[in-house]
């Protein structure tokens, strides 16, 4: 047998369930299904809400009978089912939500008035409507409608709390059922709140439409819109904006002035209290105002009723109970996301953000959309642009988008950034206030007319300070200063041909003097024509040593006239003199070059290296702009602080080695970022068309220049590591920073130059490396026996016992078996790179070569230094090293100055004396002694 209780709940249930549904079909049904459906808008509207309340009805009660059929089955199978297996206790969540969806269609049909509409388009239903219905008359506010529709509906829920309550009373402590029995009470009472409240909202809201025009309630009026405060019943006066009425709905804030309605979705509206107990601040996207109550009281009530209403539109529905008098309303979140389009003229005029807000502006990330076709996709600050964020611009007459992908600062492109314009230029570089500033890289058009590529420095959105341009059709190079976007003041224009021309350029234009170095060491020096013809008084320089010096002029067939003197008396120049013809040097002073790459990271440093800024001086780890917009991972792998705390645990000079190593070679670490950039300025300056033999000096004191400030670099790193630890960088000397720069940085950069660094000198050394080839080439027709006799290497020095002849060899036939280590390990100064290993290998080679005598003469043998150089120069023939002039000349200007007067410094210069006697080898071997016949030789 079931409890009272139960039983009380059985009987409850079968009644309602009777009752109810026959209400349902004697009053709703007819007006559901009659024919014929209204045709004007408000006749639709009314049948669709009927039609939703009598859907959530039978919903009701199919939730009922469910419930009824659990209660029998306890009532006959008590033993067997506990009391937690009734349906209103193990799934109250269920049976509540059937009661709020029809206490919800149910209110909106009241707000509306659905029922008196529908009623009168149904005259011949209407008098059975309002027999079964007590109706409420229009305009009143607080008085129940329909009783067959609501009250058995109320009494219901009514009686569920009273039994529910009797049965938390019978139960004991410890029952199983306790906890759920407490949580349906608890849930039913919000529901008492709920339905009390939402039926006095509706009947508020209907007394609302009634009081205002119809214009306004064509505007205004919504079958779910509530009504939550009105400044009729608790006044306010609206500061910043003009309203004589204020009304706060459970979805919407509307200022009413005359006929104009000001509307405010409450999910982008911030409610701040101020300091003023009396004021109430207001935050919307587009407007800001307040309201100013005549008392405390009343500022407390709107602020109260105001945040419960925006933290309800945050939720998406209404809290239990909906404004409950005991209960502090939740305060609703500060960021939110939200959709919006913008209305009022200015930047965002029709563009719609749709994203994260805070403060009534577009705050985190999100995407800002115009109807144009623009959008921005990224970061937010304080309603602009700000952080990393891609945005399309379309192209007016084509069917193309300018992207840009850049870091922004208050709504302008700032940083770092990656343009791909619709005319299919690129640029990859700086921006300040949304112009190219600083470094930058600007590609044309692969099918542009002129095709060409910039690389250098930018002002204001224009080419200005040094830059190098490469214009591929013409196929010249420009190396020099910019001035708004033209080539303004010293500069150098280097051909396909080999010809390069240096002088003074105005309006994009050679002006004044200047000079002409050709292919062949011709030299002219004079004025040229602004196409950079010569014209004008100048002289000329062959190279065979003979000079014009006189008018030159272009003619009518486009050849050049000249009238001057011509000597041919002068004696051929020397080499050495035609090689230091370089350019460049005093027109770009080294230290100003490149200050658009380095600024950046000084900035950075001085900042204090901040994580926010790092990837804006880093850039993104993906380029390609689909990629980058799929993906969204832009973020740089390693923290900022990480970078810091790794520097500090590196300190000791083997461990610092390898970290720089590994940094250099990361371009996601600052230090391999500035490297990675100065890379690419040295290849646009000196690769292809800009491998010429006179801008050599020009790349090697640029190179240095770059390990000075690499090293710069890694010590401000260094010194803001030890600020954050409390400490101080000790500073450090002139002597001290040259050694760490040419003995730890520049081998590690190096080889990220050397391949257009060596071309160069390959260049310069072109001749005298063309002489020593000759030499080699005739040398290596010499048995060892003769070519150590050809050198005057005296007799007992020659390592016979060090051959292993068969029967048939004879020693005067031998070839390339003397001094083999020695020249095996010459031969491996081309797969070196820095200088220092070259002459470490040079060192070795010395070495190997003593250790020959060693074995021959005795262990306690020791070479004399006179006796070096003829063994050195058999080495090198036997060697066979090609461009060794190059070599040569790379290890002297690059090596450590600390090797000045050594060891390392006497073998390089023995190593020099036998190049250059090497070259002179040729004369010799012409007046070879008249017995060494050809068989001889061979």
């Amino acid at each position: 047998m079931c409890s009272p209780m139960e039983a009380a709940l059985l009987r409850l249930e079968e009644i309602f369930s009777t009752t109810f549904i026959q209400t349902i079909h004697s009053i709703l049904q007819p007006l559901v299904l009659a024919d014929p459906e209204p045709s004007d808008p408000c006749g639709k509207e009314c049948l669709r809400l009927l039609q939703q309340l009598h859907e959530n009805a039978r919903r009701l009660w199919e939730v009922t009978e469910q419930s009824l059929l659990s209660l029998r089955q306890r009532s006959c199978c008590q033993r067997s089912t506990g009391l937690e297996a009734v349906l209103l206790l193990s799934n109250t969540d269920r049976v509540l939500q059937a009661y709020v969806e029809y206490t919800k269609s149910y209110t909106d049909c009241v707000a509306v008035q659905a029922f008196q509409k529908v009623s009168k388009k149904r005259r011949s239903q209407r008098k059975a409507l309002w027999q079964r219905s007590s109706g409420i008359s229009e305009g009143l506010e607080g008085t129940t409608l329909c009783k067959d529709l609501y009250q058995p509906f109320v009494h219901h829920v009514q009686q569920y709390m009273r039994l529910l309550l009797s049965l938390r009373d019978t139960l004991d402590e410890n029952h199983p059922a306790q906890k759920l029995v407490m949580c349906a009470v608890t849930l039913f009472r919000n529901l008492e709140y709920f339905m009390k409240q939402a039926l006095g909202q509706a009947v508020a809201t209907q007394a609302l439409w009634h009081s205002l025009s119809s214009r306004l309630r064509d505007v205004l009026c919504t079958p779910t819109r509530r009504l939550l405060q009105d400044s009729q019943d608790i006044p306010v006066v609206v500061t910043s904006l003009q309203a004589e009425r204020v009304l706060l709905f459970d979805d919407a804030l509307v200022l009413l002035q005359d006929h104009s309605v000001h509307t405010f979705d409450l999910k982008l509206v911030w409610v701040d209290p101020g300091q003023d107990k009396c004021v109430l601040h207001i935050l919307t996207p587009e407007e800001e105002f307040s309201f100013v109550a005549s008392n405390p009281k009343g500022q407390i009530a709107w602020q109260r009723k105001m945040t419960q209403a925006v933290s309800q539109a945050l939720c998406g529905k209404k809290d239990f109970p909906v404004l409950g008098s005991d209960q502090e309303p939740s305060m609703p979140p500060e960021c939110r996301c939200v959709a919006y389009t913008f209305h009022r003229e200015g930047r965002l005029y029709q563009a719609t953000y749709e994203g994260e807000w805070r403060q009534a502006k577009p705050h985190g990330k999100g995407t800002l959309k115009w109807p144009d076709g623009r959008n921005h996709v990224g970061d937010f600050c304080q309603g602009l642009e700000h952080g990393f964020g891609i945005c399309l611009v379309p192209q007016a007459s084509e069917d193309k988008f300018d992207c840009y992908k850049c870091h922004w600062r208050e709504g302008r492109m700032c940083d770092y950034g990656i343009c791909e314009y619709g005319t299919d230029q690129v640029y990859k570089g700086y921006f300040q206030a949304g112009l190219r500033h600083g470094f930058g890289i600007l590609d044309s058009a692969p099918q542009a007319p002129q095709t060409f590529r910039y690389t250098g420095h930018w002002e204001r959105g224009q080419r200005s300070g040094y830059g190098i341009e490469e214009d591929r059709d013409r196929g010249e190079r420009y190396i020099g200063m910019w001035q708004a976007d033209q080539r303004h003041g010293p500069g150098v224009v280097v051909t396909q041909a080999g010809d390069c021309y240096q002088g003074t350029f105005q309006g994009d234009k050679m002006a004044g003097p200047g000079i002409l170095l050709c292919e062949d060491d011709s030299l002219y020096e004079g004025t040229f024509t602004r196409e950079l013809t010569l014209l004008g008084k100048g002289k000329v320089t062959f190279s065979n040593g003979f000079t014009l010096d006189g008018s030159f002029s272009s003619g009518t067939d486009k050849g050049l006239y000249t009238q001057g003197v011509l000597d041919m008396a002068a004696l051929p120049p020397n080499p050495s003199s035609t090689r230091k013809r370089q350019l460049g040097l005093g027109a770009f002073p080294v230290e100003s070059r490149w200050q658009g790459v380095y600024s950046p990271f000084r900035d950075f440093v001085r900042l204090g290296c901040p994580g926010e800024l790092q990837e804006a001086l880093l850039g993104f780890h993906v380029q390609s702009s689909r990629e980058l917009r799929k993906s969204q991972e832009y973020l740089c792998d390693e923290s900022m602080e990480d970078i810091l705390k790794e520097l500090l645990q590196h300190r000791e000079p083997k461990a610092l080695q390898q970290y720089l190593g590994k940094a250099l070679s990361n371009s996601q670490h600052p230090l391999g970022k500035l490297l990675h950039t100065l890379m690419l300025t040295f290849q646009a300056t000196y690769s292809g068309i800009g491998a010429n033999k006179h801008l050599q000096e020009m790349a090697q004191e640029e190179v240095k220049q770059h390990a000075r400030e690499l090293w710069a670099a890694y010590r401000g790193l260094l010194k803001v590591a030890l600020r954050h630890q409390g400490q101080s960088l000790e500073e450090e000397n002139t002597e001290t920073r040259n050694l760490q720069v040419h003995g730890l940085l520049l081998p590690l950069i190096l080889p990220s130059f050397y391949s257009e660094l060596f071309t160069l000198y390959l260049l310069l050394h072109e001749r005298e490396d063309g002489l020593y080839s000759r030499g080699i080439t005739n040398l290596s027709l010499l048995p060892d026996t003769k070519l150590l006799e050809f050198l005057d290497v005296q007799e007992h020095l020659w390592p016979l016992k060090d051959l292993k002849l068969t029967s048939n060899q004879r020693y005067s036939l031998v070839r390339d078996k003397c001094f083999l280590s020695a020249t095996e390990c010459l031969q491996k100064i081309i797969t070196t790179v820095h200088p220092q290993e070259k002459l470490e290998t040079l060192e070795k080679t010395y070495r190997e070569i003593e250790a020959t005598m060693k074995r021959v003469l005795g262990p306690e043998y020791k070479l004399p230094m006179d006796d070096l150089l003829p063994l050195l120069v058999y080495v090198v023939s036997r060697a066979r090293i090609q461009h060794l002039g190059a070599e040569i000349h790379l290890i002297r200007d690059m090596m450590d100055p600390i090797h000045t007067g050594g060891l390392h410094d006497f073998l390089l210069t023995t190593l020099e004396s036998c190049y250059e006697h090497i070259q002179k080898e040729d004369m010799r071997l012409h007046r070879l002694p008249s017995h060494w016949g050809p068989r001889e030789l061979w």
